[in-house]
């Protein structure tokens, strides 16, 4: 078999944070999933929902400190979904790429 060449533009950092997903111009409800791992440029999460290629989505997830994203906290994220795989017992893989991100604002 062939080795694939990797695609990935930034190296991934295994991180299991809970992330709610909603797809782009209100085309579906808000969903629940949680990340595998992520980058600055993509991220790799599972969803109890189906999701397909092409889909663009807004991602709000609680960033750690430490993974060189500053600080860490709320962010914002509009992603495209690149590839989707079954996956067993945790619903629906997902990989996308991170085409922005936004930190939240703190509240008080």
């Amino acid at each position: 078999m062939p080795i694939t060449p990797e695609r990935r533009r930034k190296e991934r950092t295994p991180v299991r944070v809970p992330v709610k997903v909603r797809p782009q111009k209100g085309e579906g409800p808000e969903l629940s999933g949680v990340t595998r791992d992520l980058s600055s440029s993509g991220v790799f999460l599972y969803s109890d929902s189906p999701l397909e290629a092409g889909t663009k989505l807004d991602l709000v997830i609680m960033l750690p400190s430490g993974l060189g994203f500053g600080p860490g906290g709320w962010t914002l994220c509009q992603a495209s979904i690149v590839r989707v795989e079954k996956s067993d017992g945790k619903g629906v893989g997902v990989a996308a790429t991170l085409d922005r991100i936004d930190r939240l604002p703190e509240l008080t």
